[in-house]
């Protein structure tokens, strides 16, 4: 150990002056070195140092924050970050009593031992800390500097009943955030303090306490250690904490720490406890008051000799015991964790071969784990680390950029800011060390703009969930009586005193849920004074905004624009629905019947444009007798009835009551009879809302997607969906009517009783597989019969176009003897056909009929006349399709010869 120097250790309880008091030796002597214990209170001090000497001569070290100026004089740094090798004038240790602490105290013990200025070395810290330091520095003085304030012990009291410029520490984030909500509630807001946030989001929070916008600080006992801020009165919500391994009990002297942040320099402070803390032990208490506590008895230690021989030896350096009886050698830490981890994987320890590497790979491990996820995820970062900077020198630009880029977002809760400011601490600490990137002072700066951003992100959040300005500035204004201004501006935003108190949405105001019941009424009475000249100016505007900007949902909603504004209801016919008007009460009846009539106006112009058919053939004098009654059962059915449930009806109709009708766009399907334009999308979205809400159904089924030929059959959907949505069901999916009928079209010229096999054009119609087309046909009433036969290719050198003549013809004779396919000796393939016969299942049986398209004969007769005569001749029918022609090739020279036979033929 160094002796260099006066030594002097100046020990006391808080509001001591004793960083004060160093800062002043530092700045005596020509060069200084000062140790932290937090980063947050190296920024504070850094910030104070640069206001006396200016940001030149003042340098700010941090594992996360490098500002060194070429004519660095002074060094404000982290315990762990500061240097002990440049031979500083003056150095000195704040809160030394950290040697005792279990996490990180071996590294303060390591300072105690070790670190020294030229000229001076201070110790800073607690009484406790004076047997251990007189035992292990005998050459040290002391110095006891004495409270400037008293502080006393106020017992327990309720977070509502607590007093302005109070602090209330909790020991977790979720205990802080929870209480920090109940102020929210009951005082208007707080700020909020955790070791966890950066510099720039505590510095924020604690402006907002210290400006008086928020007379409450919700903290975890990160106050404890030298943050100077204005507190009056130390409420503890808990008395035990978790210290990384378990859950224990607060020491005294920890307790005193974070007490005596209450009353500062010359004012005087209390403390007591809140929410489920149990009052303190007098005796407890007592101490506290009367800073006195038990002295530390052993130091963590940990051997800071190491030996980079090797990995193995590295470990053992480090688990190295101790004999003295003031050390107590640490537990393994996480770096130790991480070296013996890596230490173990075969490819790092190839790598590992020299005093270099294993330095090298220490280095690595002592990145401490910020993002704190698991040690497995931690280890698998270092290790691709170290595989960087052993392969190639340097963390690859490209990939440290994703890294970044991965964590530069804004967006997002408290916990996922708070999580990306952890990983960019990573990032930060690794730009931090000299050599391992390729440009430092780039990326320096690129992650320090990155943890900037996130710091007032969170700091936003923060203040966002846990500061409810309105209701601070509403409490104040009621306590003085005053009368509270409101207003309404463009977007609907209600404002009372400056403060958003709610959103008017269409006709309807939509108040803050937060806040209490009492202030809730007080707000929706203040806002109703400038909401009532809002509401008849929007009537207005709405009444007389055109029909774009109005539109109904598949659920009946009426909206305008973003916003509903109302809903439809039944009425006493389907092509009539009523309307019913979202409007507050506070808007009056005349706002009410204006909104009601405008959008009673846009539902029936939009009635009578999408069903515009239906309306001119009820408009249509001419229709009388059946023809009208038959009109109105479609106008009932809204364009769409089944063929079978009125087949009665429609064989009344003659040929001249059918054209009548055909002339307002009717169609007499084979299985439908139908209004082709009324299957656009349009109506159809149309007509199943008003059929919806004629038929009272709770939910309304949606329309299908347009353009699709078939839709799944659903159980479960209401009867009549389909119908109305311009489909039938048939088998397990639900065919388009139009498609179905022309369908209905090709089947008609098929031998339906003596079995037919479905052509490409039917399979084409509905886009289906020669399964799925069997199940069709099944569900439409016809017997599917499966079937297999041997498949034959055709020559591979025929050409694609060319006609296969019937296989008893004398051509396709004539070829198959002229010369064989190779391909006829091959084993044929199997194919799979079906063969559909008609074979209706309801009574009455008979095929179902229907117009038939343009250019297409009359069929077979009614009735049990004569058959068509058939053709005599006989007929042969084969399996396998007809074999290609094979071209004759004009080159050739029988060409001619082979010409003229067919010519003959």
């Amino acid at each position: 150990m160094r002796q260099d120097g006066r030594i002097t250790a100046v020990l006391g309880p808080t509001n001591t002056g004793k960083t004060h008091y160093a800062i002043e030796r530092m700045l005596a002597h020509r060069t200084g070195v000062i140790g932290l214990p937090l980063r947050l209170l190296a920024r504070e001090v850094y910030d104070r140092i640069v206001a006396l000497r200016g940001p030149s001569v003042v340098a700010l070290v941090t594992g996360e924050e490098r500002i060194v100026p070429p004519r660095t004089q002074y060094w404000v740094c982290t315990v762990e970050a500061m240097p002990t090798d440049i031979g500083a004038d003056f150095l000195a240790i704040d809160e030394i009593q950290l040697c005792a602490d279990p996490e990180r105290g071996h590294v303060f013990t390591e300072r105690l031992l070790g670190a020294r200025g030229l000229h001076e070395t201070l110790f800073l810290g607690a009484e406790t800390m004076k047997s251990a330091i007189a035992a292990m520095v005998p050459k040290a003085q002391f110095m006891r500097r004495e409270r400037f304030s008293e502080l006393t012990y106020a017992g327990s009291k309720k977070i509502s009943r607590m007093p302005p410029r109070s602090a209330i520490v909790g020991f977790s984030v979720e205990n802080v955030y929870a209480i920090a909500e109940l102020i929210r509630r009951t005082k208007g807001g707080c700020a909020v303090v955790m070791g966890a946030l950066s510099p720039r989001t505590r510095n924020a929070q604690v402006d907002l306490y210290q400006n008086g916008e928020v007379d409450y600080l919700v903290a975890t006992d990160a106050i404890g250690m030298g943050l100077n801020l204005d507190i009056n009165h130390v409420a503890f919500s808990g008395l035990k904490k978790f210290d990384g391994r378990r859950m224990r009990l607060l020491q005294p002297n920890e307790l005193a720490q974070i007490a005596g942040r209450a009353g500062r320099h010359m004012r005087d402070g209390t403390f007591g406890v809140t929410g489920e803390a149990p009052p303190l032990d007098e005796g407890l208490a007592d101490a506290i008051m009367s800073h006195r506590f038990t002295p530390i008895k052993k130091l963590q230690w940990r051997n800071a000799s190491l030996d980079f021989g090797t990995a193995d030896r590295l470990i053992r350096s480090l688990e190295e015991p101790t004999a003295d009886e003031w050390l107590s050698r640490a537990r393994e830490a996480d770096d130790l964790h991480a070296l013996r981890s890596l230490s173990e994987i075969p490819d790092i320890r190839d790598q590992v071969t020299s005093g270099a590497s294993v330095r090298l790979l220490w280095d690595v491990c002592r990145i401490p784990d910020f993002r704190g996820i698991s040690a497995a995820e931690h280890v698998s970062m270092l290790e691709r680390i170290f595989g960087f900077l052993h392969e190639g020198g340097t963390v690859p630009d490209d990939w440290l950029l994703r890294q970044i880029k991965r964590i530069d977002r804004t967006e997002g809760d408290i916990d996922t800011l708070s999580k990306r400011l952890a990983y960019i601490r990573t990032w930060t600490y690794v730009a931090q060390r000299k050599g391992w990137v390729s440009d430092e002072s780039h990326w320096r700066g690129a992650t320090r703009a990155v943890e900037d951003r996130l710091s007032d992100a969170l700091h936003g959040a923060l203040t966002q969930r846990f500061i409810d300005r309105r209701t601070s500035v509403l409490l104040r204004r009621l306590k003085q009586k005053e009368g509270l201004v409101a207003d309404v501006n463009d977007k609907g935003e209600v404002t009372v005193e400056g403060q958003f108190v709610g959103r008017l949405e269409g006709f309807r105001f939509r108040q803050d849920a937060s806040g209490s019941a009492d202030e809730a009424k007080t707000l929706r009475q203040a806002s109703l004074g400038a909401l009532k000249p809002e509401f008849h100016l929007r009537a207005d505007r709405f009444y007389n905004a055109p029909d774009t900007e109005i539109d109904f949902t598949e659920q009946g909603g009426l909206m305008w624009g973003e916003h509903a504004i109302g809903k439809l209801v039944a009425g006493a016919e389907a092509l009539k629905p009523q309307v019913e008007a979202f409007v507050d009460e506070e808007a009056g009846t005349d706002v009410a019947e204006k909104v009601k009539r405008r959008l009673q106006h846009f539902i029936d112009r939009k009635v009578a444009t999408l069903f515009e058919p239906l309306m001119a053939m009820q408009r249509d004098e001419t229709l009388t007798g059946l023809p009208r009654g038959f009109a109105f059962r479609m106008i009932e059915a809204l364009g769409i009835i089944p063929r079978d449930q009125i087949a009665n009806e429609v064989k009344e109709l003659d040929q001249d009551a059918r054209g009548a009708l055909r002339k307002h766009g009717i169609r007499f399907g084979q299985f439908t009879i139908f209004m082709p334009l009324l299957l656009k999308p349009a109506p159809t979205r149309l007509r199943l809302v008003l059929w919806s809400l004629a038929q009272g159904l709770d939910e309304f089924p949606e329309s299908p997607p347009p353009g699709l030929v078939t839709i799944p059959s659903v159980p479960g959907i209401p009867n009549g969906y389909y119908t109305l949505s311009g489909y039938r069901e048939a088998g397990t999916r639900a065919i388009r009517i139009d498609m179905l009928e022309r369908l209905a079209d090709l089947l008609r010229a098929q031998d339906s009783r003596g079995g037919f096999e479905a052509n490409p054009d039917m399979l084409s119609i509905t886009g289906m597989t020669l399964e799925q087309f069997a199940d069709l046909m099944q569900g439409l009433g016809y017997k599917a019969e499966k079937g297999e036969r041997s498949k034959v290719k055709a020559a591979s050198d025929a050409p694609a176009t060319e006609p296969q003549p019937d296989a008893a013809t004398p051509e396709a004779e004539g070829a198959g003897d002229a010369e064989p396919a190779p391909e006829a000796a091959e084993e044929a393939e199997q194919e799979v056909f079906y063969t559909f016969t008609w074979a209706p299942k309801r009574q009455g049986g008979g095929k179902p009929r229907g117009d038939r398209p343009q250019g297409q004969g009359k069929g077979k007769p009614k009735g049990k006349g004569k058959r068509p005569p058939r053709d005599s001749g006989a007929k042969t029918y084969q399996a396998r399709p007809p074999r290609k022609e094979k071209p004759i090739d004009p080159d050739n020279p029988f060409a001619a010869a082979l010409m003229g036979l067919k010519d003959k033929k």
